[in-house]
């Protein structure tokens, strides 16, 4: 199965967004009848001749996960390819095994940061990366093919320790000679993939810690906690007191964010900070260069810039993140989010434990705190809103709109950016504003949305 980006305009999907599948479980396109279609068409994929025809499929903490992978792994035997359990596992997780355990593709059912009713399905090729645009239209046209004739059927895949066992092992090897023991830390996990995994990567590297949210019952995944909510462990952190270091985990792992000593909430962008910085000064940050999005903060650049470190901007999604990535060659990149990804190992994807090891490691080489490490990223202004939209109309067609932007970047000038685009997973418009001061930042983003709200709202 094929994976990596492709230079050509996607072709419109139906089913597949900007990550996978997703939807409310139980209904299209997340019920049973579709699911394992979608095992089918994957099962079909993988060429009939390869050494290997298994597939890994690794799964959130939600109520549905565990019929969903049941229905995939019916679908995937109903094309005579095996699917194999990692559990409870995160989405770089899974990641990781397929492309180091030889793995024909890998699956991942979780919904990531939305609520406990969602679900979803992602998948990635052998190599560890997500399908290409062409791939996924070509795989949906042979989904609606099996939906005319399926009938599901659940096939609960074994489970595998030892899957489980070697990305906990690959984490923990990147601080094998690090001594983390004075670090203090408190990670929340969101209850969600990380919940078991967490404790036991961070106790491994020796790290003094204590957790919260890792008793999941199915429902309350995300909710009110985790890395959607990072000012609650940043509360915590200054309430318990002796913290060095806050961190949170999003529901499927793939990203972190994180607290310092004194409650502040640390945002991707100042990981990036730091981590290029620790990259480059090891000889390992090639060609000088970081790839950030669209959304990240002018105040990133300036800060990377007085360490000779450039910054290219990708359109957000770790997707392309990651296809900037690999076309310029950079070894870094991410999202403000919390979606860090570093290339230069095994990883294929954003990793949130992984950037929490990393970022631990840097903490405790270097002897600073978090806020010692970032304190000069100094933050430009910046507020995103989202409006409900009734409909995707491309921006430039909207005369009023494209006036609301064009009066809005001429007041701005060089000290501000807007950025504005629609949500991939949710029907939103959303509007970055940069500006120089707090209520030039709030007045700009408001004219725009109300410019939004009359022509596309909901």
């Amino acid at each position: 199965m094929t994976s990596g980006s492709s230079s050509k305009p996607p072709k419109v999907r139906q089913l597949f967004g900007t990550d996978g599948i997703r939807g409310v479980a139980g209904e299209s396109p997340l019920d049973a009848a579709t699911v394992y279609a979608v095992g089918r068409a994957l099962g079909e994929r993988i060429p009939q001749t390869g050494p290997d025809r298994r597939v890994v499929i690794g799964m959130d903490t939600r109520e549905s996960s565990p019929w969903i992978v049941g229905t995939l792994a019916g679908g995937l035997a109903a094309a005579g390819a095996q699917a194999v359990s990692a559990g409870v596992i995160t989405t770089p997780g899974v990641a990781f095994l397929t492309r180091t355990q030889g793995f024909a593709a890998g699956i991942v059912v979780s919904a990531s940061h939305n609520p406990w009713q969602d679900n979803g399905i992602k998948v990635f090729g052998h190599d560890g990366y997500k399908l290409s645009d062409d791939t996924e239209h070509a795989i949906e046209q042979e989904i609606f093919t099996h939906l005319e004739r399926a009938s599901a059927k659940q096939l609960p895949p074994p489970e595998s320790q030892k899957l489980h066992d070697s990305y906990a092992n690959w984490l923990v090897s990147h601080v094998a000679s690090t001594d983390l023991s004075r670090l203090r830390v408190l990670v929340d996990c969101a209850n969600g993939a990380t919940s078991a995994l967490g404790p036991e990567v961070v106790h491994k590297c020796g790290v003094r810690a204590e957790f919260m949210n890792v008793n999941p019952d199915g429902h309350n995944i995300n909710q009110g906690c985790g890395a959607l909510h990072p000012e609650e462990v940043a509360r915590e952190v200054v309430e318990r007191g002796g913290f060095d270091l806050g961190i949170s985990f999003d529901g499927d792992g793939d990203r972190a964010l994180f607290s310092d000593a004194k409650g502040n909430v640390v945002n991707g962008d100042a990981v990036l900070l730091l981590a290029a910085r620790d990259l480059k000064g090891r000889g390992l940050l090639r060609n000088d260069t970081v790839v950030a999005t669209t959304m990240s903060n002018m105040g990133l650049e300036a800060a990377l810039r007085t360490s000779g470190i450039g910054m290219l901007r990708a359109a957000v999604g770790d997707r392309y993140v990651l296809e900037e990535m690999r076309r310029s060659g950079a070894v870094l990149g991410g999202e403000q989010s919390g979606h860090i990804i570093f290339l230069d190992g095994e990883s294929t994807t954003g990793d949130g434990l992984l950037t929490a090891v990393r970022v631990m490691q840097v903490m405790a080489e270097s002897g600073r705190s978090l806020a010692d490490l970032v304190q000069d990223l100094h933050v430009f202004p910046q507020t995103i809103k989202n409006v409900p939209v009734r409909e995707k109309k491309p921006f430039e067609q909207v005369p009023e709109i494209q006036q609301a932007l064009a009066d809005a970047t001429r007041e701005l000038g060089e000290d501000g950016r807007i950025v504005l685009r629609y949500s991939g997973t949710e029907q939103l418009a959303r509007i970055m504003v940069e500006a120089a001061t707090d209520e030039q930042m709030n007045r700009i983003a408001n004219r725009i949305a109300e410019a939004i709200q009359r022509t596309l709202g909901a």
